[in-house]
């Protein structure tokens, strides 16, 4: 298969807005792949690369070479020179990155040329995301989209899926969940308030909702590895899970949980401290000694053999009982009565937490979806957005990024709309953090304002929306300020102009970070 095919199949989804045109173009693009070839297809189509970024950014990419004049990249050679590229370490490494990418680059037509610089520049907003292409899958592979998404989810990857639902036969069915073979975690709805929660779902499950890191255990006898949200292994960076987890009355399990750092009273510690238990490869032992982290599991999805995500919540709630002690249990009430329930939320905000999760007691575990089955609660508004841009400081901030452009995502194009700016709730060890790490995703410069590639999410608390004719989604954040980044985050997690549009508009909010 050549690259061509895909490139021109990306460039026709992004010229047309209706779904079921992206659809037939992107099932017949991957109808022309051959068994080897679906997963590294269905990955760029995605926008995607197949494995890890390869540090490829804006700079690196300034002066092309000139384009072929005919095509002759075959997909998996395409493929293979990229992981050279991010192979490519220690001394005499840049040399090779440039060779590589420089002869890449030589033997590609224009179309191809673009295509491959917003791939890796994590620019190519052509709206085919994954519901896209898994039903792209399935019309392409002749089977119903839910076995697809189902398999997908079970794998962790839609390329593996994708490859199996082409190949034919009981492929699909083949799948389950197996310990070490991480999934996406379901992820919650937002209510605006309690009474709103309990209107939708009643009798409900409420649990405290805490502001750490989630995490996804799995065990199997003696061995236990931790995945974060992104599902990167950070086991060698959470020992206190792992004693945590081997001291468990199973002998296999997947759990879901939240990790966080407390104070000696049992108070929540600043976002950003437990997440520096997961930024830091260096002095473990100091970390793990000055922010010590502590487990809170609140669901299990795998126990000793048998799969509980199609289990109603009740049943996986009493499943973890069981093998979990209460003092790493996440605190939990069923009730329908609104008034224990607000004591319930009392009781967390009193504790320094955000707010509580409420939850249906019938509902399975849909992974990776926003399940209309989870609610969560939080007095303040926060949003998850993404950095677009940041400009140069001045006075004590010359020299650091400081004012951030934060948009949401828009489901419908891939892309992102803009929101407003804001250097507010930043300490001086945040602004070092977000400048190194700006310019490591710099894809360009306009006077004092730095591009980034919209990969980093943060979390924004604000104080409402407001009609604005300064930006193109015609929203604005009032009063925005930095509440933490969320590397434990993909972009594509984050909350939606529809989100955005809905708080402005006082109604229910259909989904949230």
């Amino acid at each position: 298969m050549l690259l061509e095919e895909v490139a021109l199949a990306s460039a026709d989804v992004a010229a047309t807005p209706r779904r079921l045109a992206k659809i037939e173009r992107l099932a017949g693009c991957l109808a022309l792949a051959g068994p080897e070839e679906v997963g590294v297809a269905v990955a760029y189509l995605a926008g995607e690369l197949p494995h890890e970024r390869i540090g490829v950014g804006w700079a690196t990419l300034r002066e092309l070479p000139a384009p072929a004049g005919e095509t002759s990249l075959e997909l998996l050679e395409v493929d293979e020179a990229l992981r050279r590229v991010g192979a490519a370490t220690g001394a005499g490494s840049q040399a090779v990155r440039r060779s590589e990418l420089g002869g890449l680059f030589s033997r590609a037509t224009e179309r191809e040329q673009r295509f491959l610089t917003a791939l890796l520049l994590g620019d190519l907003r052509q709206g085919a995301l994954a519901g896209v292409m898994a039903d792209a899958v399935a019309k392409a592979a002749g089977v119903p989209a839910a076995a697809v998404r189902r398999a997908a989810m079970l794998a962790g990857d839609l390329g593996a899926a994708a490859a199996a639902a082409l190949a034919g036969g009981d492929a699909l069915a083949e799948f389950r969940l197996t310990p070490f073979r991480p999934l996406q975690p379901m992820l919650a709805q937002t209510a605006e308030t309690l009474a709103d929660a309990l209107a939708r779902i009643s009798p409900a499950a409420l649990e405290w909702k805490l502001d750490g890191a989630r995490l996804q255990v799995h065990r199997s006898g003696g061995e236990v590895r931790a995945y974060t949200r992104t599902l990167a292994d950070v086991t060698a960076r959470v020992p206190e899970v792992v004693a945590a987890a081997l001291a468990l009355d199973a002998e296999s399990a997947v759990l879901d949980s939240e990790v966080i750092a407390l104070d000696a009273d049992g108070r929540p510690r600043p976002f950003q401290e437990t997440m520096s238990r997961f930024g830091s490869k260096s002095d473990r032992d100091g970390l793990r000694a000055s922010v010590p982290l502590a487990p809170f599991f609140f669901d299990v999805l795998h126990l000793d053999g048998a799969d509980l995500l199609d289990s109603p919540g009740q049943r996986r709630a009493e499943a973890l009982a069981a093998c979990v002690p209460e003092q790493l249990r996440v605190p939990r009430l069923e009730t329908a009565d609104e008034a224990a329930a607000e004591r319930f939320l009392a009781a967390a905000l009193e504790r320094g937490h955000e707010g509580v999760m409420v939850k249906a007691l019938d509902a399975p575990y849909e992974a990776g979806r926003r399940g209309a089955g989870w609610l969560k609660v939080k007095p303040v508004h926060t949003l998850d957005l993404v950095v677009l841009a940041a400009e140069w400081g001045h006075g004590r901030r010359r020299g650091k990024l400081s004012n951030i452009h934060v948009g949401a995502r828009d489901a419908a194009s891939g892309g992102f709309v803009m929101l407003g700016k804001t250097f507010k709730g930043m300490t001086d060890e945040l602004l070092a953090w977000q400048t190194e790490h700006f310019l490591a995703l710099e894809a360009g410069r306009e006077g004092h304002v730095v591009r980034v590639r919209p990969e980093l999410v943060v979390e924004v608390a604000f104080d409402g929306v407001q009609a604005s004719s300064r930006y193109a989604g015609g929203l604005a954040l009032r009063f925005a300020r930095v509440k933490g980044y969320r590397p434990d985050k993909h972009a594509s997690e984050a909350d939606t102009i529809e989100t955005v549009r809905a708080i402005h508009e006082g109604g229910r909010v259909p989904g949230g970070g």
